[in-house]
């Protein structure tokens, strides 16, 4: 088995898929350019970019939160799972609760959303928690109290905006590991932003680097591990090649978005 989750015809076609997005914010920022790639079902892609580059950016235009300048973004935002970098959870609800929150906004019988809640909670590994409230859970808990309340809708796509950069490094490492699992199990299309390059190729079927601002995609690097991934990749030779050449497209991209700025004041 290859990197990609193998998955039936569906997996040909663009879940998401960006044209051309340039994003010029109010102030004259120009945060976003010529930003053009797809993500297909069964694929995990990663982005990664100096901060202030536009990562989030996409995220936002993807899920209609912004509106580019120019181009298009090709998606059913009403597909779309959503994780922030922050759990987000009502503090006055118990875990079942805030589970249960999007079946409730999406008018989802009592009994259904009930339903779709144990099951998230169980495959998020939070069987026994569902009457803690959020201030009893640890970082990683409500992470995954956030990821079963998305899992709820059963979507498509998710969006992951660096969910993981608050916890400690043997959470996240965790938490990576358990990303995985999930996404073999429900062969969604995922869209994740990281500023961590070892997080970005242990999770992904594809690397997608960004410049400096404006933000461009200046390299993609595919990644073969196949799935699922044991921790121990993290340590063989061939993962730190490939952890390498994303480090190098990486600071690629700082230096040509220096010569840039020093020809802009010229």
């Amino acid at each position: 088995m290859g990197g990609k989750v193998a998955n039936d015809g569906a997996a040909q076609r663009a879940i998401l898929s960006f044209e051309g997005v340039a994003k010029i914010f109010p102030d004259g920022t120009h945060a976003l350019e010529g930003i053009r790639f797809e993500v297909r079902r069964g694929e995990f892609v990663t982005i990664v970019g100096p901060s202030g580059c536009g990562k989030s950016t996409l995220l936002r235009i993807a899920s209609n939160l912004d509106t580019p300048t120019s181009g298009r973004v090709l998606v059913d935002r009403e597909q779309i799972g959503y994780i922030f970098q922050d759990a987000t959870l009502l503090p006055w609800r118990n875990v079942m609760e805030n589970v249960e929150l999007l079946g409730e906004l999406h008018d989802i019988p009592k009994d259904e959303r009930r339903r779709l809640a144990v099951k998230a909670i169980e495959t998020v590994g939070l069987t026994g928690f569902e009457k803690h409230f959020p201030k009893a859970l640890s970082g990683g808990m409500k992470m995954r109290a956030s990821i079963a309340r998305t899992l709820t809708l059963n979507p498509p796509l998710f969006l992951f905006d660096e969910p993981f950069g608050a916890l400690d490094q043997i959470t996240r490492e965790r938490l990576n590991e358990e990303t995985i699992v999930l996404f073999m199990k429900e062969k969604f299309a995922a869209l994740f932003i990281t500023h961590s390059i070892y997080e970005a190729v242990f999770l992904s079927t594809r690397v997608l680097v960004m410049s400096p601002r404006p933000g461009q995609i200046v390299a993609e690097i595919e990644v073969p591990f196949p799935y699922p991934r044991a921790p121990e990749l993290r340590y063989e030779p061939s993962f730190a090649d490939l952890t390498g050449a994303v480090s190098a497209a990486l600071r690629g991209s700082f230096h040509s978005g220096a010569e840039a700025e020093l020809e802009g004041m010229k």
